[in-house]
Order: structure tokens, then C-alpha cells, then sequence
């Protein structure tokens, strides 16, 4: 293994005086701080007092945006609304390869030995939409993002991800932590059964969507991460309860690897969360327009996508597996 010790890392950045407000946490998915932030200036003109946890999106899908939109000057953001329709249950077929997906979860042996001061080492692929203060929109190209997630949530984290002039970060634990957050020793407190984890996944899965959305949204930012095996099969028997979950027989990461997706359609786009066929493993999200949108992309463009390309734990920030 390579560390940074060993020359083959990267060295440790200065600090950057980031806007307020605008942590650049980067610690699950980068987005959600700008959509924290439009939760704050909402609940500050209403005079509430805003909650002390993080908002929730798809940390694979856009984290390395905001990084990006924080080095460029830009504004990365998509509006978000209650669904106008009622969705209905999923279908038998949707839940049966949810079950399979599950069982599949269940059987995958949980890390041995795992350490509090060890890290989690998440590499990805990504692709993502940015939107300028012109409100234009464009496809970036594909790179690859590194991220040392701190498995206790209490140790100096790193993202590496060189998109747009952003390099790599290191961030401080931001404590104590809230409830829903992504560390490993967090995951292993949530629920191990489905029905409790269903309740779970509406109380703690937060935004301006419908609360459908809201929690199919963090069952993506959950599943792309190192789950606890329990917890995570209770996880997608879970997310088979939520209304509009639906099946794609075919669909493909950002890697190029194809699979079968379980999605749901929310505000013009489908949100695809993407296994493999054989293995039921995790492989990565696409978003994909349903219809022109607002932003300029036509319908069928995929307007967001990444792939799992590895999961590893390691002893150091900033060492590679």
C-alpha cells in the first residue's frame, strides 16, 4: 500500500477561506451544503431555529461539484419541489430484485477488525452537472474522485478530486455528529430490521422534496458508501416500501459497467441506482431527463453519473490500498 509518507501520496494543502456559511465538509456528498444553505436562509426569514443535522443527496452523484463550484466561483444547485403526483407501490418484480439485492447485502462479509483511527478509501468516477450563475448548465467531463472517510467520523478526513483547479482537502471532524451520518461506526446503530429502517430512512432523510424522495435520496447516499451487512439489507427491503420505486432492466455506470438499476422519477428525472447483475453489488447512480428540462438538457440525457470503482479500508488518510 502507498501513503503519502511513501512519496506516492500528495502533500497537505493550506487552508482556504472558504465563503460563510460553506464548510466545503465534502464528508458525504458536497452538495447538500448548498442545499443546507438554501434551508438556512428559508427557516432564518421564518424566524425557526435550523436543526443541527445535514441535509442529505447523492454524495456519488455531485460531491465533487460543489468542490469544484467553490474553486471556480460557481453556484451549483437544482430546485426542488413536492412531487405533484401520488407515485404508486412498486412493483412485484421491483421488489423481488430488492429482496435479492438484500439477500445479496446480507451474506458480504463486514470488515474484521476495524479500528477507529482506520479509514474508509472510496474511489469514484463522476460525472456532473454544473450550473453557473447564468443558470446555463453543462456536463463536466468525467474524473475520478478519492475520498479517506474516517470510520469513527472523528479523525481529520481527505478528497482528493483535481476537477476545475480543486485539488484536495482536508477537513476536521465536524462534532458531535448527527444523526444519519455516514461513518461506519454510525451505520452500525442504524436500524437491522426493514421496518424499523423504512420509519428510519423518513425521519432522518431531510429537503424539499416529497418525503418519498427525500428517502429514496438517502438510500443512494448510503448504499455508495461501506455498509455494515445487516443494515444494509435492511436498507433496500426498506427502500422496496417507498412509493415509485421502479425497475430499469438495463442501465449503465459512469464506468461503462451495465446492470440493473432501481429508480424513481422526481421533478423531470429518474435517479438510478445501479447493481450488478450476477453479484447484486453496488456499482453507481445515472440521472437521467425524462422530459426537456428547465436547464437546457433534452429528455434522455443523463445529466449525472459515477461509479463505485473501489472500497477499501486503510490505516491512514491519504494511503492508497
Amino acid at each position: 500500500m502507498t501513503s503519502p509518507e511513501d512519496g506516492a501520496g500528495f502533500p497537505n494543502p493550506p487552508e482556504r477561506n472558504l465563503p460563510p456559511g460553506r464548510h466545503l465538509r465534502l464528508k458525504e456528498h458536497l452538495l447538500s451544503e448548498i442545499r443546507q444553505e438554501e434551508q438556512g436562509n428559508r427557516a432564518q426569514a421564518a424566524t425557526a431555529p435550523s436543526a443541527p443535522g445535514r441535509s442529505w443527496l447523492r454524495p456519488s452523484l455531485v460531491a465533487g461539484a460543489v468542490a469544484a463550484a467553490v474553486a471556480a466561483g460557481l453556484v451549483v444547485a437544482q430546485p426542488f419541489s413536492e412531487d405533484t403526483a401520488q407515485a404508486g407501490p412498486p412493483s412485484e418484480e421491483t421488489v423481488a430484485m430488492l429482496k435479492d439485492i438484500a439477500a445479496a447485502a446480507g451474506r458480504r462479509p463486514a470488515p474484521k477488525n476495524l479500528r477507529d483511527d482506520q479509514f474508509v478509501y472510496l474511489k469514484t468516477k463522476e460525472r456532473y452537472m454544473k450550473t453557473g450563475s447564468d443558470e446555463t448548465a453543462r456536463l463536466q467531463p468525467p474524473h475520478v474522485r478519492e475520498y479517506w472517510q474516517s470510520v469513527d467520523g472523528e479523525h481529520t478526513e481527505v478528497v482528493h478530486d483535481r476537477v476545475d483547479g480543486f485539488d484536495h482537502e482536508r477537513m476536521e471532524p465536524d462534532l458531535p455528529l448527527a444523526e444519519g451520518d455516514k461513518h461506519y461506526r454510525s451505520l452500525q446503530r442504524m436500524p437491522a430490521d426493514p421496518v424499523t429502517m423504512r420509519d428510519w430512512l423518513y425521519r432522518v432523510a431531510s429537503g424539499e422534496e416529497s418525503r418519498d424522495q427525500n428517502a429514496f435520496v438517502l438510500v443512494g447516499d448510503l448504499c455508495g458508501g461501506l455498509m455494515p451487512p445487516k443494515q444494509a439489507a435492511a436498507l433496500y427491503l426498506a427502500a422496496s416500501k417507498i412509493p415509485g420505486v421502479e425497475l430499469v432492466d438495463d442501465a449503465v455506470d459512469a464506468a461503462g459497467r451495465r446492470g440493473v438499476a432501481i429508480a424513481r422519477e422526481n421533478e423531470g428525472e429518474r435517479q438510478e441506482l445501479i447493481f450488478d447483475k450476477r453479484t447484486k453489488q453496488f456499482l453507481g447512480e445515472r440521472q437521467v431527463a425524462v422530459k426537456d428540462l428547465p436547464t437546457g438538457f433534452k429528455k434522455g440525457t443523463v445529466t449525472a453519473h459515477t461509479a463505485v470503482l473501489e472500497r477499501k479500508v486503510v490505516d491512514k488518510a491519504g494511503e492508497r490500498p
